[in-house]
């Protein structure tokens, strides 16, 4: 299958792609052989990738990246780069290329040493492939000594280094380095896009996939998630649950814990599955002995790991509470659409009996200042403002609405 098909809903943005990949081999012909580079190329050194969350933007930039390493010989015949099958491709997409770094963080931001990594790495000449792709999934969460750092190998190139920046949107990436690359934005997947995928590729029934495409409102990831695992169709439906339980104060705070302790469930469930792990690994190759006992001089880098952990804890528990956010978002527009006759489809079908009883009993001002309201609470966690205080703070204001 060829990589492009992984693209839900992205068709124009795969037909420039393809395109940037065949003008790619001319690029690496003309620096092999000293020849002067063509004009009007499609393809160029930096790309950043936008779009809202879900549309594929990482997706995208690893189809990208195994289309620059395809090996089939089809390619040399002026066939399609990117089949999916020869060793280039296949060692891309599944993370083993020599060639193609994957940089995804589990944690708040990015720093100036890890980004200092990477740029010494653009230095490199491929090893293997054509070209030396470094994919950054979270470049939105770059600190600005980081964004600094960058810059500058992003001004200043290797002749045959590809950066690959994905953000959810272009004013979330400095200004100085999304004006040194070609932009190009990703829209949300149609529904039926997102359930015929879940179908193909992951063997889920059709009416599963339907329902879940149709939840998410086209979120990839999260319908997939919806779909295979139960304890988040558990866990969205009891947050769908706090707009009918907030007709008082102590239903709103007792509904706020219960929020902010439903990401911390999530949170300590990463953390059982993955810190453990990690942990018994560090002291293996730290040179752990029987009984936990370690090697002098190596608290520092079991100390450094904790801190890791949690980081990557609170990264976990706001994120976990985001998607919350946004479903409860999801149900107030479905509101507003009913109490403005829209033809749109409602994504909570399941809600249809609480969802018309509260559009009838609201004005459509009062479902836009409650959609308000949860926006400024993702603001706020985004500023760091306590999740508690936040989640609280909402849910008095859907209350008073």
């Amino acid at each position: 299958m060829p990589v492009w098909d992984d693209l839900v809903g992205q068709e124009r943005v795969s037909t420039q792609l393809e395109a940037a990949a065949r003008d790619a081999d001319a690029l690496v012909t003309a620096h092999a052989t000293g020849a002067a580079a063509p004009t009007a190329s499609k393809m160029t050194h930096a790309w950043l990738f936008t779009g809202p969350p879900g549309s594929g933007r990482s997706t995208t930039a690893r189809a990208f990246a195994a289309a620059l390493q395809c090996t089939s010989p089809d390619r040399a015949l002026g066939g399609t780069p990117g089949c999916g099958f020869c060793d280039g491709c296949h060692t891309s997409l599944v993370g083993t290329h020599a060639d193609v770094e994957v940089v995804r963080t589990d944690l708040l931001s990015i720093g100036v040493k890890e980004t200092r990594d990477l740029v010494r790495r653009a230095q490199l000449s491929p090893a293997v492939g054509r070209w030396q792709v470094i994919v950054l999934e979270d470049a939105d969460r770059l600190t600005e000594g980081a964004g600094n750092v960058l810059l500058k190998a992003v001004e200043e190139p290797a002749p045959r280094t590809v950066w690959m920046l994905c953000a959810p949107s272009i004013e979330d990436v400095l200004p100085t380095i999304r004006s040194r690359c070609r932009h190009l934005t990703l829209r949300t997947p149609p529904v039926d896009a997102v359930a015929d995928i879940l179908i193909r590729r992951d063997g889920i029934e059709p009416e599963a996939a339907h329902t879940a495409a149709r939840a998410t409102q086209g979120h990839i990831g999260r319908a997939r998630r919806l779909a295979t695992d139960p304890r988040a169709r558990e866990r969205r439906a009891a947050v769908l649950k706090l707009p009918l339980r907030i007709d008082e104060i102590g239903g709103c705070l007792k509904a706020a814990q219960e929020l902010i302790d439903a990401a911390a469930e999530d949170a300590k469930q990463v953390a059982e599955e993955v810190d453990v792990k990690e942990t018994e690994e560090m002291k293996a190759a730290l040179g752990g002995g029987q009984g936990g006992r370690m090697p002098r001089g190596t608290a520092g880098a079991m100390k450094e790991l904790e801190d890791r952990q949690k980081r990557r804890k609170t990264r976990t528990q706001r994120d976990s509470l985001d998607l919350a956010l946004i479903d409860l978002t999801g149900f107030y527009r479905d509101v507003l659409a009913l109490q403005f006759g829209s033809q749109v489809a409602i994504a909570n079908v399941e809600l249809s009996d609480p969802l018309d009883r509260i559009a009838r009993s609201t004005s459509p001002e009062r479902t836009l200042r409650r959609i308000e309201a949860i926006a400024a609470c993702r603001t706020a966690l985004d500023r760091n403002v306590a999740p508690l205080l936040a989640v609280e703070a909402m849910a008095v204001s859907l209350r008073s609405g």
